[in-house]
C-alpha cells in the first residue's frame, strides 16, 4: 500500500497556491483551491514538460509549454495539443498538513 507523503502545513499552503512532490518516484503537483486541496501527475502528457510553471484559470492549469489544459479537479484534459488525461492523486489533511498517496498500485493490496 502507498504511503501518505506531506506536502506543507496547511497554513502554509494558501488558496492559490500550487506545490511540487514527489510521490513514490512521481512529480505530483498539489493544487489549493479556495481552500481545497487537489493533486495531478505534474507532467504534460504532450511531451513530458511540468505543469506547475503554468497559469491557472478557475480549476484549469494550463501547461506553460504549448498551452494544453487540464482540469485540475479531474485530471482531464480540456486542449490540445495534448489528447491524455494526467493522472490524480488521493489528498486529505491530517492533523494541519496537507498530504498525497498514490493508490493506482493499491488494488491489488488487502
Amino acid at each position: 500500500m502507498a504511503d501518505w507523503v506531506d506536502v506543507a502545513s496547511l497554513s502554509d499552503f494558501p488558496p492559490g497556491s500550487v506545490r511540487s512532490v514527489d510521490v513514490d518516484g512521481t512529480q505530483v503537483a498539489v493544487f489549493n483551491l479556495g481552500g481545497t486541496c487537489y493533486a495531478i501527475e505534474d507532467t504534460c502528457p504532450h511531451d513530458g514538460g511540468v505543469l506547475t510553471g503554468g497559469d491557472v484559470e478557475d480549476d484549469v492549469v494550463i501547461c506553460p509549454r504549448h498551452g494544453a489544459r487540464f482540469c485540475i479537479k479531474t485530471g482531464k484534459v480540456l486542449a490540445p495539443p495534448a489528447y491524455e488525461d494526467v493522472a490524480v492523486f488521493a489528498v486529505r489533511v491530517e492533523a494541519g498538513v496537507v498530504q498525497v498517496r498514490d493508490e493506482r498500485w493499491d488494488e491489488g493490496d488487502a
